[in-house]
């Protein structure tokens, strides 16, 4: 095996010394325990081909390698792959592992053990289970795994002396029945024991490296396998002990039981929408739009540009006229716009900060199982509806293409984004909770059939939750403030160009009769499915640039008395489950095929008119 492939070759030690290698999740404190073996003599070198820096030491006669932090033994990026390759060859492992968050870590841990490798565990940060409610039967862990397991807390020394004693203990563990089933078929293929492991897991690296072309197709099922045995170990190992939890603790786990949970959930949302749909769609935009914008801008850019510029031409038109660059765009943005994605951002930013946001993850598992996926998926959902552009790329975080599809087109279905929930909110929010209760209903029932029916046409099941829950925490208002204002101006530089450009392609409409046209077109569909005035289709022409853009359309519409309330539900309805805007349709190509894309983008246009026009028949 070449250097290159064994970044441990180059390291002596001297007589019955070994190579014991540090490995862990991020954030476990390795660097104390390295710190601890090694002292001062620390050396620091490059893996080659990487940018990766290995660290490494003595300790006795040892010598004492540091791995970077990784959630698993894989080839994902360069930090997985030198890992990987580090503890392959190591003689022995010392591996951290978080105690409070043994269900994470311990799937690196029985990934080890499955290669075969020697190891002795030291299980840190066992104040911070003490201290949340916790107790761990350590003594039936080691069992469990089949070898030494030390608890310690690395910062105070805790358990570091009795560690070290161990470290002549180490030993190979308990492999998963199935690696040891399989593991036959593939020993003859490699150099190493403990590269076998990877041939059955499908690393292209180690298959490669060994020119293999045919080994049992089993990733899937290993991985599986192993997350049902980690949860195994967990529920078995560790007590919860509320009693002497504090406060925080106990408000997490509340957090997380349907009982308690959803209530909190309920709250949360409707003092969302009291925050943003009320007071700041209310009162703030009542200043901003009406009064700043409204009025002063209004007044000054009149006055500004009346010398030179007549409504009447087609640049007058382009500009300031009803659709202009220089009118309608930045009273929207500015005046009606930015005020509620503030609102919403501000809102969103203490929830991740206080880590409520991976609480509410756990607390939906189930519901986002029957939806074809699992409670990771309401990250990117909630994120939608800030920005449903943004949201798509988040999709990465699921386990299977086929969930990305799924939470993809729930997202350009049936997510509002915060500008156009905060339009939304601005036009219900005055005529009665009965067209309010009516409205959220209706989408609801839409997402919930969808998500439903993709679930049980499209082959596969939801993968397992895996998601890391941090302490719960009180926000920090600087962080709130600085993700606040980073994803408004990112939401600013995104919107402001597609209204210009939709305030363009509006005007030219309207200028040369195309927009009447298209009206005429579609009035069998709007007035007599739909059962709207002919204009809205204005709204619905506006709404594919940017669906907020189409609700602000509507906006106009219902101040011009052109709606009734009802007829408001109605077009609301359309506009909330039209297709996506145009940046996000371009995310959508970009992150799915094309075939997806459009199955989502005409899927949305007709879902949004049959549910309207279904409604229609009931409420008009």
């Amino acid at each position: 095996m070449s250097a290159h492939h064994n970044p441990t070759a180059a390291l002596e030690v001297q007589g019955d010394g070994r190579k014991i290698v540090l490995a862990g999740n991020p954030n476990v404190g390795k660097s104390v325990f390295f710190n601890a073996l090694t002292g001062m003599y620390v050396d620091v070198s490059n893996f080659p081909g990487t940018t990766v820096d290995i660290t490494h030491g003595k300790y006795q006669d040892h010598a004492v390698i540091d791995t970077p932090g990784v959630y698993g033994v894989s080839s994902f990026n360069d930090e997985e792959r030198v890992a990987r390759d580090v503890i392959l060859y190591g003689d022995m492992i010392l591996n951290i592992v978080d105690a409070s968050h043994m269900e994470r870590d311990l799937f690196l841990t029985q990934q080890i053990l499955d290669m075969g490798k020697p190891m002795v565990i030291a299980l840190n940060m066992m104040d911070d289970v003490d201290r949340n409610g916790f107790r761990i039967d350590v003594q039936r862990l080691s069992e469990l795994l089949g070898v030494v397991v030390i608890p310690t807390v690395a910062v105070t020394g805790a358990g570091i002396d009795e560690l070290k004693e161990a470290l002549n203990q180490a030993r190979t563990g308990n492999r998963m029945d199935m690696v040891t089933e399989y593991m036959p078929q593939v020993l003859p293929l490699v150099d190493e024991p403990s590269e076998a492991l990877l041939v059955l897991e499908e690393d292209e690296n180690i298959l490669a490296r060994h020119h293999i072309t045919s080994a049992p197709k089993v990733q899937e099922k290993l991985y599986t396998e192993r997350r049902r045995w980690i949860d195994a170990i967990v529920d078995e190992v560790v007590v919860q002990d509320h009693r002497n939890a504090r406060f925080k603790v106990k408000l997490g786990h509340w957090m997380i039981q349907p009982l308690t949970g959803i209530p909190m959930l309920l709250a949360t949302l409707w003092l969302m929408y009291q925050a943003v749909g009320v007071f700041v769609a209310q009162t703030i935009v009542d200043l901003t739009e009406g009064l700043i914008m409204g009025t002063y801008y209004m007044n000054w850019i009149t006055e500004l540009t009346a010398p030179f510029l007549s409504e009447q031409t087609l640049i007058g038109k382009l500009l300031i006229g009803e659709f202009g660059v220089l009118t309608m765009t930045p009273v929207y943005i500015l005046g009606l716009l930015m005020p509620l994605v503030v609102g919403f951002y501000l809102f969103l930013s203490v929830m991740e900060d206080s880590g409520y946001l991976p609480r509410v993850a756990t607390l939906v598992d189930r519901l986002m199982n029957s939806l074809g996926l699992n409670g990771r998926a309401i990250i990117p959902l909630i994120l939608g509806f800030g920005c449903v552009t943004m949201a798509t790329i988040t999709t990465r975080i699921l386990g299977s293409k086929r969930e990305r599809f799924i939470a993809t087109m729930l997202l350009g279905l049936a997510i509002p984004c915060s500008a156009q929930i905060g339009v939304i909110a601005a036009l219900i929010a005055p005529l009665g909770n009965k067209i309010l209760i009516i409205y959220v209903i209706t989408i609801f029932i839409v997402f919930a059939l969808s998500g439903t029916l993709l679930n049980r046409l499209l082959k596969g099941e939801s993968t397992a939750l895996f998601i890391d829950i941090p302490p719960l925490r009180i926000p920090r208002i600087k962080n709130v403030l600085r993700k606040t204002w980073n994803k408004s101006l990112m939401f600013l530089k995104e919107a402001a160009p597609l209204f210009a450009v939709g305030a363009v392609i509006i005007t030219l409409l309207e200028v040369s009769n195309l927009l009447d046209g298209m009206i005429t077109f579609f009035t069998p569909l709007t007035r007599d499915f739909l059962r709207l005035d002919p204009q809205v289709t204005q709204a619905f022409v506006m709404g594919i640039i940017r669906r907020d853009f189409g609700a602000a359309g509507l906006n106009t519409l219902a101040n011009q008395g052109l709606l009734s309330p009802m007829q408001l539900l109605v077009s609301l309805v359309a506009i909330t489950l039209f297709v996506p805007c145009a940046a996000a349709v371009i995310v959508i190509f970009k992150e799915r095929s094309w075939q997806e894309s459009a199955a989502i983008w005409i899927g949305s246009f007709i879902i949004s008119f049959l549910t309207a026009g279904l409604l229609a028949q009931i409420v008009l």
